[in-house]
């Protein structure tokens, strides 16, 4: 991406303030105007000071008073248009850094799961804060200095020549010059600054992932491997910054010569022409004003083509999330179901993550409202994809999923998982109170809701022991938990949601057998009514499923009823007999034995 279209582009994201910067962009112009012809009133002045002046004081007053109250005015003007242009700019700048920053996460939110497992979570973080800082400072510096530091470098250039060309020589110099040093730095240290910029990254990750994984690091006694690694991180990032560094203080320093050379050329050169009779004065002052005016415009220039420079792989990879399409998005026509009543099916169909071998083929499957349907097979099966394509966390290559009849992907995504709830195998939770994550599916819950479903999950003894209740803070990921209570305040949050299709992904796997039977008595209670599915459960919950879907290598190789299949005494009944070689076969419902902890492998 070119400079000039990264720039143009930052500015098209201004987007719903677009009125407000054509109106700072139009006084940047008529500052830009004014800044030039304040020196060029100045300039007359002093010619008409050192001329011949009416020696009545009054007459050299009115002489005088036009030239010093047109000077006057625009100064006045430009102190009043710079104080106004930098206070709104910095509105403007702070609004949309703020507005598209949620535009990001929102965005970077809707992005599949298939994006995020090979996105980092800190580099996605990273991209964001820099990305809209970047953006934040272009804009301010945009609409307080830099635009209309261009506009008078375009004003000065063509006007000076008609001024005095010989005087204004040097002016175009200078510019080439600038112009020559920072195209030539640039060129130098563009592909350093992206290699720059990917160091950052990489620490970015590197650090978060390190965070993120704390427990693990202090465990295994890796506190100075973790950190010999960051290091060696910091320092290749230093290595490849130097370089970079190194070709704008080059840059600095010859432009700073390249400007007191320009000084004493105009003094100069103006001083040989007073004498010729070919430059007044007022002219060489207005020279020498406008050469210092033009010297502060070209460093802001320089100054923000250096930043622009180092923040263009920032900038880049921004845009590059934004750029990312959802592979998963509502159709124009897509409706909102409202509730639906449960009733699931899949017709042939075939999924694959690399587009080269299936996961999941010729699904073939009807769950009817109040059905339970049990998916058991060996890890690798397809179970879990399966019913990621129920809730859209993928689409299907090929076949139908349909829920009550309609096309899922005829739904909003919103309207969909609003009728489905899970309850993953790995429990996430936010870094937040119990309150709130229980209020993840029903935001409107009130607390006798969340209380309720708390004791339904057994969960509110360990809520109630904590002297902040509900609003007790459970940690990132929720550490300050046990892996129990975690995953009983999953089951809650499920069971407030109320949804009437549930999945249950290994949702008793972090329970004691005695808190497992209390919670599978509380499932047991909340599946009537609604379809659920539950994947790689225990015998338990196999024995009392309506169907059981046997996988193997992405097929359904058996279908039925528990006893059906072990009369069958085929692929599933082997993994029953090889699960339960040495212990007797669960009871069913009613019989109250207390379950196995063995599990059919997911």
């Amino acid at each position: 991406m070119s400079f000039v279209r990264t720039y143009l582009r930052v500015l098209r994201l201004l987007g719903v303030e677009s009125r407000l910067a054509i109106t700072l962009a139009l006084a940047n112009i008529a500052l830009a105007v004014s800044q030039f012809v304040e020196p060029v009133l100045f300039g007359r002045i002093i010619d008409a000071l050192s001329g011949v002046l009416p020696a009545a004081s009054w007459s050299a007053v009115r002489t005088l008073a036009p030239l010093m109250a047109a000077w006057a005015g625009f100064g006045l003007f430009i102190i009043v248009a710079g104080v106004l242009i930098a206070w709104f700019s910095d509105r403007l700048a702070h609004r949309r850094r703020n507005m598209t920053l949620a535009d990001f996460f929102e965005h970077v939110l809707q992005l599949p799961l298939a994006y995020h497992a090979a996105a980092h979570s800190g580099r996605q973080v990273k991209v964001m804060l820099t990305g809209t800082d970047s953006l934040w400072w272009l804009w301010l510096s945009f609409f307080r200095e830099h635009f209309a530091a261009f506009v008078f470098i375009c004003v000065l250039l063509p006007t000076s020549l008609l001024l005095n060309w010989r005087l204004a020589l040097p002016l175009l110099a200078l510019c080439v010059a600038f112009t020559a040093l920072t195209a030539l730095v640039m060129h130098k240290a563009q592909a350093m600054q992206r290699a720059v910029e990917r160091h950052y990254s990489d620490l970015a990750e590197t650090a978060a992932d390190t965070l993120g994984n704390v427990a693990l690091v202090q465990s295994f006694a890796r506190v100075e491997l973790e950190v010999s690694g960051l290091k060696s991180l910091v320092n290749s990032l230093l290595r490849a910054q130097m370089p970079v560094l190194s070709w704008w203080a080059v840059a600095a320093v010859l432009t700073r010569a390249a400007t007191t050379l320009t000084l004493l050329v105009i003094l100069t050169v103006g001083t040989y022409l007073k004498l010729v009779g070919s430059a007044s004065v007022g002219q060489i002052v207005s020279f020498m004003s406008l050469a210092a005016l033009l010297i502060t415009r070209l460093e802001q220039v320089v100054g923000f083509s250096n930043r622009l420079f180092m923040d263009a792989p920032k900038l880049a990879e921004f845009f590059e999330v934004l750029d990312t399409v959802p592979a998963l998005r509502d159709r124009p026509d897509a409706v909102d179901p409202g509730r639906v009543r449960g009733l699931v099916a899949f017709k042939d169909v075939s999924f694959s993550y690399d587009g080269r071998r299936d996961a999941v083929t010729d699904l073939d499957f009807t769950a009817l409202p109040g059905d339970t349907v049990a998916l058991v097979g060996p890890t690798g099966s397809g179970k879990s994809t399966a019913l990621a394509l129920l809730y859209r966390a993928f689409d299907p290559r090929r076949g139908l999923i349909t829920v009550d009849g309609m096309d899922i992907r005829t739904l909003t995504l919103t309207g969909l998982r609003r009728n489905i709830g899970v309850v993953f195998q790995e429990t996430l939770l936010f870094n937040r109170s119990i309150a709130e994550n229980l209020c993840v599916g029903k935001p409107d819950a009130k607390a006798d809701e969340m209380r309720e479903a708390a004791a339904r999950a057994q969960a509110l003894e360990f809520i109630d022991r904590n002297p902040d209740g509900l609003e007790a803070r459970i940690g990132e990921r929720g550490r300050l938990l046990s892996g129990g209570e975690r995953q009983r305040l999953a089951i809650a949050r499920a069971l407030l949601k109320n949804p009437p299709i549930l999945i249950l992904d290994e949702a008793t796997s972090a329970l004691d057998p005695l808190t497992e039977l209390k919670v599978q008595i509380a499932l047991d209670e909340v599946m009537k009514g609604r379809t659920t599915f539950v994947i790689a459960h225990r015998l338990a919950t196999v024995r009392n499923a309506t169907r059981i879907l046997v996988f193997g290598n992405g097929h359904i190789v058996e279908t039925g009823a528990f006893d059906d299949l072990m009369r069958r005494s085929g692929y599933f009944a082997d993994l029953v007999r090889a699960q339960f070689s040495t212990s007797p076969l669960p009871a069913a419902r009613g019989e109250h034995r207390r379950p196995s902890d063995a599990v059919v492998e997911d």
